[in-house]
């Protein structure tokens, strides 16, 4: 297929590179045309290595191929990733003052515009009246995803993923221009899903609790990736740490309960899971939970120390889902989150844990240091119920999302 990848002038320009890759490691013949203003984000060398074209931004560039009409009459897709708030109000007046902007207006084929901006320009009701307008004339412009935005801020207006961008693009192609369908869209069609995600908290007193450092990032990823998928999604959700988490929760899962504790994470999923195909327990459970929760703020006794906390073991979720197998031909998944020591290293503990908890797939992956909780990538080891190792995913954490669900659907074959 012959793409033109559109890139406008945002910070996000930066995941055009990624896109670009995406789409030509697929196959796909790529035709980058920036904004003068990308490229003050993204270099133009870095486009033209990735896609073996020649870029550039004006019209008056390669004059006797009048490529400002012939970009877009040859092109079977057209992206604009990311489309800043100027590009799409410029698209929607049908303006042609650069290489990308006359390239619209000659396209005959898709076209997939995906925004990236402020909330406070994507919720305006001039920028609102553009997506409008573009929509109404055939435009396909993606929703932007919620999370972190420029500096501090977050909410609606994030660039969503390279993959995610691709896909719909690609299927939004197959479904208007007859284009073959993209590998793996609705390759999950039909089927139930429970995902957990987030961390349990179990009370010391009212102010107080033991808890864990998982914020939920993996979990959301893997609702995220089996909802684009086709899959119909029910996302257990315990104390997610994440911007907006209940915008990005209610994004990634068609059903939400959220939960605190390890006892109400246990109740909501068993019950999820009763009429699921697959179970996947991303969520990091506390092991622990104080024997008897004070009614009262723990006052602090000068002098005397606290007093001891006895502590009780919570259910083992995992193993009860493998042992009980809620429904026929029901796939479970675990996620070992597991520190090397003196008795072994992160496998050799993952790998014990496989033999002992039973699940179809056992995810491992190594924390603390800056690995694991709290960041955007991720690394994992797929063993199954044996402990031998069947995949191994690293990247973005919807990157491993994507494997780990390749993985499930193999495992079902």
């Amino acid at each position: 297929m012959r793409i033109v990848l559109g890139v406008s002038g945002g910070i996000a320009a930066y995941k055009a590179v990624l896109l670009l890759r995406l789409l030509t490691e697929a196959g796909h013949a790529v035709r980058v045309v920036p904004t003068a203003a990308a490229l003050r984000f993204v270099g133009a060398p870095t486009f033209e290595a990735l896609s073996g074209e020649p870029v550039s931004t004006e019209v008056f560039d390669a004059v006797p191929s009048v490529q400002h009409v012939a970009l877009g009459q040859t092109a079977d897709l057209v992206i604009v990733a990311p489309a800043t708030a100027d590009l799409l109000s410029r698209a929607a007046a049908g303006r042609a003052d650069d290489l990308l902007t006359s390239t619209l207006l000659a396209a005959r084929c898709p076209v997939v515009m995906a925004p990236a901006m402020h909330t406070e320009m994507w919720e305006h009701l001039a920028t609102r009246a553009n997506v409008a307008l573009l929509r109404e004339r055939g435009v396909h412009v993606i929703e932007p995803a919620v999370g972190r935005l420029t500096g501090k801020d977050s909410g609606a207006g994030r660039l969503p993923e390279p993959e995610d961008i691709a896909r719909e693009a690609l299927a939004f192609a197959a479904a208007v221009g007859g284009a073959p369908a993209p590998d793996p869209v609705g390759d999950l069609a039909g089927l139930r899903v429970v995902v957990s995600a987030g961390g349990t908290r179990e009370p010391i007193d009212p102010v107080r609790w033991i808890g864990n450092r998982s914020t939920g990032r993996q979990g959301i990823a893997l609702a995220e990736a089996a909802r684009a998928r086709g899959a119909h999604v029910t996302l257990v959700a315990a104390n997610l740490e994440l911007p907006d988490a209940g915008a990005a929760a209610g994004a990634a899962a068609d059903v939400v309960v959220p939960v605190e504790t390890t006892a109400e994470l246990r109740d909501a999923v068993r019950a999820a899971g009763l009429l699921a195909d697959v179970v996947v327990m991303a969520a990091a459970v506390a092991d622990f939970r104080p024997a008897a929760p004070a009614e009262a703020k723990i006052k602090k006794n000068s002098g005397t120390g606290p007093a001891p906390i006895e502590l009780v073991e919570n259910p083992d979720i995992l193993a009860e889902l493998t042992r009980d197998r809620l429904r026929g031909k029901q796939t479970v998944v675990g996620f070992a989150a597991e520190t090397g020591d003196a008795s072994g290293s992160v496998l050799d503990h993952g790998r014990a844990k496989a033999l002992r908890k039973g699940a179809d797939l056992l995810a491992v992956n190594a924390v603390g240091d800056g690995r694991g909780f709290g960041t955007r990538d991720n690394e994992v080891w797929l063993l199954d119920a044996r402990g031998a190792q069947v995949a191994h995913a690293t990247g973005t954490k919807r990157v491993v999302a994507d494997a780990l669900w390749d993985a499930v659907l193999a495992q079902r074959a």
